[in-house]
C-alpha cells in the first residue's frame, strides 16, 4: 500500500518526462552475440529508461514500454522509428493514437546511442579501458 503511494507520487512529480518520448533501438554485439538495446528519450534528450533484449519483437518492445511507464508514467506523445514492434505494442497498451513516425523525428533518440555503445560494452565486461 505504502509502495504504490510513494510509486504515485513520484510519477505524479515528474510531469515534465510525460510530454513526449523518443524510443529508439539498436544492436550491440556481446561475447559475438546479437542483443538489442533500446532507450527511451524524453523532449529534452535525457535518457529515461535502457533495457537490453536478445530478440527485437513486440514482446520486447511491450516489456521495454510497461517498464518505461511504470517507472515515469504515461507520455502524451512518443516517435519512433517505423520499426513495426513498436505499433503492435502501443497498439496492445492502447495507445496507438499517441505514435508518431518520420524521418527526422527520432533523431532524440538516434544521437542520444552515440555514446552509448562504448559504455555498455564496458559494462558487459568486454573492454579494459
Amino acid at each position: 500500500m505504502f509502495a504504490s503511494e510513494i510509486r504515485k507520487r513520484r510519477i505524479e512529480g515528474m510531469q515534465s518526462s510525460r510530454w513526449r518520448w523518443h524510443l529508439d533501438e539498436m544492436f550491440v554485439k556481446i561475447s559475438g552475440e546479437r542483443h538489442y538495446l533500446w532507450r527511451a528519450v524524453d523532449h529534452e534528450g535525457e535518457v529515461l529508461e535502457s533495457f537490453m533484449t536478445k530478440p527485437r519483437d513486440k514482446k520486447a518492445a511491450l516489456k521495454f514500454l510497461r517498464k518505461a511507464m511504470r517507472k515515469h508514467g504515461r507520455f502524451e506523445m512518443i516517435v519512433t522509428d517505423k520499426l513495426r514492434s513498436y505499433s503492435a505494442a502501443l497498439k496492445e497498451i492502447g495507445a496507438d493514437h499517441r505514435q508518431e513516425t518520420g524521418r527526422w523525428l527520432n533523431n532524440r533518440a538516434e544521437n542520444s546511442h552515440l555514446g552509448s555503445v562504448r559504455r555498455t560494452w564496458l559494462e558487459a565486461g568486454q573492454g579494459a579501458g
